[in-house]
């Protein structure tokens, strides 16, 4: 095979394979994809295996937090035109005073039609899926469908979303797809759509403002040569993200919370807490770069979107925030995938041949990656037979809890909440600040009580409580007097 450097010394052996550099596409227009539904076919088989996956939990009583719990209750008050009240944090406790998050609003209309938890864990694995068709029309625009479909499915599978689909519900599923939908406008230099996309995340969460202001120096860096009227709305558009943050922790979320405060500053450690938790954090950096993109997403600037998120997360002094675990990696995966993308298309046409060679093998590398964790994370379990089946002490675990009454108030812990907030008042367990409920519901199949009526007499001194129901260790207890 002759050598494709001419100044290459002679060799007996055979050089490796280097393929030419690619011509770019032209800067001015976006390229079509020959084959424009694939994405959305992915799409769609990823919404089966992302939705399968959270029913299938929900329907084995698997739910992990209290997450589930609460959005249901804020998305159900938004549903009746109700200011979007948390029982679960606390009686009468408006959730805009924890976290801005009014885009939930938009699974109002839905809920309404079908008030059930499945109601949002199906709307968010819809959405995950649908950050899949961005992140698969890029790659296959800039390098072709095969490359296109095989980065589409290493995304999909990516440990970040798998471990969001595990982590039941969070707001956070809504930046996902316009963080994707907004770097494939980059990806592309279509700035205004970009900017467009990143706005609406100022209202899923009050951090996300920070994102948006780095996605919009992102098109400020790229557009200023060729567009000076595109980087001043950009500046603008930082500006305004930025804004947005600080207004909504110093201003928007302490008029909602009755103690005027930022809960969350307690977590922020004022020493160093970026120099704790090192070898957690640096681990965290390892799967975020590694697995995902051979390394590769550094070599473009769209990387930088990701500094905001792990920013707080690394001065964070909870601990909980480090790793890799629950959901707080989700909107870092399609920042990786479309800083993968772009790097490609710029490795492909670089002047150095190791660099051209590297990037030929990095999609098949990223998405057998994907493949072989995918053993070891949550999607797994979707060839396991047990998944499709109802263990045999639900039902009798859930005819217990409907001896409770549609819109009575109910204290409990996890478990019994996921059925029980789409039609009671629900506290948390010992939470209820001076509300003495109708019943208490416990899941207490690890007996950390060991007589459940003398607990509840605990909870309440001034009310007799006794066994309604009991089932697989789940209690059901009535209020008497």
């Amino acid at each position: 095979m002759p050598n494709t450097q001419q100044d290459a010394p002679t060799s007996l052996l055979p050089g490796p394979r280097i393929p030419a550099p690619v011509t770019p596409p032209p800067r001015d227009r976006r390229p079509r994809p020959p084959h424009r539904r694939d994405p959305w076919l992915l799409a769609a088989v990823l919404f089966a295996a992302y939705a399968i996956l959270s029913i299938s939990r929900y329907q084995h009583l698997a739910t992990r937090s209290w997450d589930l719990g609460i959005f249901e209750q804020v998305v159900r008050a938004y549903a009746h035109l109700q200011a979007p009240v948390a029982d679960l944090k606390g009686p009468g406790f408006n959730i805009l005073g924890d976290h801005f998050s009014p885009v939930l609003a938009l699974l109002a209309p839905v809920y309404r039609l079908f008030p059930s938890p499945l109601t949002l864990l199906v709307a968010q694995a819809a959405l995950f899926a649908l950050s899949a068709v961005p992140v698969t029309r890029a790659a296959a625009g800039l390098l072709g469908r095969p490359r296109g479909l095989v980065l589409g499915i290493a995304y999909g599978l990516s440990w970040g979303l798998q471990r969001a689909v595990d982590f039941d519900f969070h707001e956070i599923c809504f930046a996902v797809p316009l963080i994707a939908f907004s770097l494939e406008a980059v990806v592309f230099r279509r700035w205004w759509p970009a900017l467009l996309w990143a706005l609406p995340l100022v209202l899923v969460k009050e951090d996300l403002g920070l994102t948006v202001a780095a996605i919009a120096l992102v098109v400020a860096l790229r557009s200023h040569r060729s567009s000076p009227r595109t980087l001043l709305y950009a500046l603008a558009v930082a500006v305004l993200g930025i804004t947005a943050t600080l207004v909504t922790l110093t201003v928007v979320i302490p008029a909602f919370n009755a103690g005027g405060g930022y809960a969350y500053w307690t977590k922020v450690d004022t020493g160093f807490s970026l120099f704790d938790g090192t070898g957690t954090k640096l681990r965290t950096l390892a799967w975020l770069l590694l697995p995902t993109s051979g390394l590769l997403a550094l070599r473009s600037p769209l990387l930088a979107v990701a500094l905001p998120t792990l920013g707080w997360r690394f001065l964070s002094a909870d601990d909980h925030y480090w790793g890799t675990d629950w959901h707080y990696s989700a909107v870092l995966m399609p920042v990786v995938a479309l800083a993968l993308v772009d790097a490609l298309a710029r490795s492909r046409v670089s002047s150095r041949p190791c660099l051209r060679s590297y990037a030929q093998h990095v999609p098949a590398a990223v998405a057998g990656a994907a493949l072989a964790l995918t053993t070891t994370l949550p999607l797994s379990a979707l060839a396991e037979s047990v998944t499709y089946d109802t263990p045999e002490g639900v039902p009798r675990i859930e005819r217990a809890l409907d001896r409770i009454p549609d819109d009575a108030t109910v204290e409990a812990n996890i478990g019994p909440i996921s059925r029980l907030t789409s039609r009671c008042r629900v506290f948390w367990l010992g939470s209820t600040r001076g509300v003495t409920p109708d019943y208490i519901a416990l899941n207490n199949s690890s007996k950390f009580v060991g007589d459940a009526q003398a607990y509840a007499s605990q909870l309440h001194p001034n009310a007799r409580y006794t066994i309604d129901g009991a089932a697989y260790g789940y209690v059901v207890l009535r209020r008497t007097s």
